[in-house]
């Protein structure tokens, strides 16, 4: 009996708990045009958006379109990506829900990523500074990443 209510109280802590980090979060209906303003503000009327500033891809394998936004491609007072370093540039990451909307599940600092798929899911391989891989200098880290829900799982570090 008491194994019983333990199992049902898990099953109940698995269904609340996703929409309870969500809950944290306000909705987004379009996070292309959040972030448009937020650089237009920030910058003023002559920012400029590359063409890969914004790339609708589902992310975590769900079927709804994600989206990731690269600030690196944003020209502000004439400074293009104006928040990047020798670390790379700032990409947010952000998940649709099946309610609709939008909320940001990562932000990093990186230099590239790419989608390929292993094992019938698509993962994300992002080149990062060596650090991120416990390095002090040399080749860039590349960090392989699959997104299980909303968490970024990394599967591995080279």
């Amino acid at each position: 009996m008491k194994s019983l209510l333990i199992v049902i109280l898990n099953a109940i802590a698995l269904v609340i708990m996703p929409v309870a980090a969500q809950a944290a979060q306000p909705l987004l209906p379009d996070p292309v045009a959040f972030e448009r303003e937020h650089f237009l503000k920030r910058c003023g009327a002559d920012t400029t958006f590359g063409d890969d500033f914004a790339t609708p891809r589902d992310i975590n394998n769900d079927g709804l379109v994600d989206m990731v936004v690269n600030e690196g491609v944003i020209t502000c007072k004439g400074e293009k990506g104006p928040d990047c370093t020798d670390e790379g540039c700032t990409y947010n990451f952000y998940l649709q829900v099946a309610e609709g909307g939008y909320f940001m599940v990562a932000t990093a600092h990186m230099f590239s990523y790419d989608f390929i798929q292993r094992f019938g899911n698509m993962v994300l391989v992002m080149k990062m500074a060596p650090q991120y891989c416990d390095r002090g200098e040399g080749d860039p880290c590349e960090m392989t990443v699959r997104v299980r829900g909303t968490k970024f799982v990394t599967i591995s570090k080279k």
